[in-house]
């Protein structure tokens, strides 16, 4: 079996492939996926890109997918009523901590659900 796949998705190419990168300079062997930016390259999300990454992210566990702002949720959503992949979910949590956690948690080998809930409980610890 694999593990839990990260997609990583932003209105900025540049914020996807950052969160990426430093998320794998300790966690290098997690599958992170991005999906940065319009197909056209400008600022905004793309649901063909997030299918994309979905696809390419999977490794039959699950696949998580953390966003940016505003319409990244929305076109997140859509894509996962879209994509043939079982077991996709969004996560709450700011992008580049919450991938950060992930990141970490699915390198360990948690299942999805335990990510989701490490994931959650450090950011819910860190607004009270």
């Amino acid at each position: 079996m694999g593990q839990v796949g990260i997609v990583l998705i932003s209105h900025s190419a540049k914020i996807a492939e950052g969160t990426k990168e430093l998320v794998q300079q300790v966690m290098k062997d997690v599958s992170i996926e991005v999906a940065g930016g319009t197909d056209e390259g400008e600022i905004g999300t793309s649901i063909d890109k997030i299918l994309r990454a979905i696809n390419k992210a999977n490794n039959d566990d699950g696949v998580l997918l953390l966003y940016d702002i505003g319409s990244a949720k929305m076109n997140a959503e859509m894509a996962i009523e879209m994509t043939e992949v079982d077991n996709v979910e969004l996560i709450e949590a700011p992008i580049v901590e919450g991938a950060y956690v992930a990141a970490v948690e699915a390198g360990m080998g948690k299942e999805k659900q335990a990510i989701m809930e490490a994931v959650t409980q450090s950011f819910s610890k860190e607004r009270n």
